[in-house]
């Protein structure tokens, strides 16, 4: 458990916390004006190892061997001179801080990035975190990481859950949820979405499935895996019987297909370390998916198809309605997949490199 303090006055400028692994869609912008919920959960915290936050430079100033130093391999729109290792955490964990107003960073609903931290240590006054929670956006703190240092904290910390203390106590996401407008109150009849989570692990797991098919086309199993990746994958691996199997693996699971080329496992919640057959000698390739996602995958909770009739079972309060479909077409988050596919070395053979540079004609087809 760790506690962050002002490096100036040493002021406490959070709850006691514990690390996690950065989420994958810590980053993400989500639709047009949607009212996003908190990224972090209470008393947990995350770090952003790589430079992120103004300022930032745009990818024509950048040699591209400072970018590969940096482990980046493909263009991206820009990159952020900042420091590295800022930390993410919930606002309700933030303490002794206190926002300054003129620093809104240009967003149109709430503060954004922009203009650099827009939260002063209460104490003495040192800008020490940015306050996230513009529409579309993430609500979170972000503290600098060069105006706090984190310091032991009094709680016992249990370290990492093993993965069968996961499959336990973990939850799943769903794959879709009601989002409201930002600005307006939540309605029961708000409509309904594809979870946000569900398009960045997509777009994470797709530029790792790509990757791993090596230019040979994929199939993945049927049910929602297939919805969310199939359509993109038929689209961007050239055309031709697949000839490379994509399954769910992991913790709990039966033993895999035997002509499973690449297993598609769950991450880490904590350490962000993505699970590994007993057998280390196995040649499929790993597509780490964030773990409550990988976790409804496998383990989806049952809806009725229609409301239950007789006798309410013991321990069972009431049933519920099915959850609302979402008629849209599942599209995956485009800068997400980016950022990741910009990170596997692989992505400077040609064929991955057409794919990174010529996103917008995919936009166009729908698959993003």
């Amino acid at each position: 458990m760790f506690v962050f303090v002002c490096v100036r006055c040493g002021a406490e400028l959070t709850a006691p916390l514990s690390q996690v692994a950065l989420p994958a869609h810590a980053h993400q912008q989500y639709g047009n004006g949607l009212q996003l919920p908190v990224l972090m959960e209470s008393g947990t915290f995350a770090v952003e190892p790589e430079p992120w936050g103004p300022p930032w430079r745009s990818w024509e100033k950048i040699d591209p061997d400072e970018a590969a130093a940096r482990g980046i391999y493909a263009p991206l729109q820009a990159l952020s001179d900042g420091a590295s290792g800022a930390v993410v955490i919930a606002p309700g964990d933030a303490r002794g801080a206190v926002l300054i107003p003129e620093k809104s960073g240009g967003a149109c609903c709430g503060f954004a990035w922009g203009d650099g931290p827009n939260m002063g240590c209460a104490a003495c006054g040192l800008p020490v975190a940015s306050r996230i929670d513009d529409c579309s956006l993430w609500q979170a703190v972000w503290l600098a990481p060069n105006a706090v240092r984190r310091l032991p904290a009094e709680g016992a910390d249990a370290g990492p859950l093993s993965w069968t203390e996961l499959l336990a106590e973990g939850t799943g996401v769903p794959p879709s949820e009601p989002i409201a407008c930002w600005g307006e109150p939540f309605r029961a009849g708000d409509r309904w979405h594809w979870s946000p989570q569900w398009v960045a692990a997509a777009g994470q797991g797709l530029a790792h499935l790509l990757v791993a098919s090596e230019g040979q086309a994929v199939a993945v199993q049927d049910g929602l895996t297939a919805r969310m990746f199939q359509r993109a994958l038929d689209a961007l691996i050239p055309g031709g019987k697949p000839t490379r199997r994509a399954v769910l693996a992991g913790p709990g699971q039966p033993s895999r297909d035997a002509d499973a080329d690449i297993l598609l496992v769950p991450s880490h919640p904590q350490t962000g370390k993505a699970w590994t057959p007993v057998d280390s000698a196995s040649p499929a390739y790993l597509v780490p998916l964030p773990f409550g996602v990988w976790l409804w995958l496998v383990f989806p909770e049952p809806q009725l198809p229609v409301p239950a009739s007789g006798r309410i079972p013991d321990g069972v309060l009431r049933d519920d309605p099915p959850t609302p479909s979402v008629h849209e077409v599942f599209r995956i988050d485009r800068e997400v997949f980016r950022r990741t596919l910009a990170r596997l070395p692989a992505v400077r053979t040609p064929w991955l490199r057409e794919i990174s540079e010529n996103l917008t004609q995919h936009m166009r087809t729908s698959h993003f």
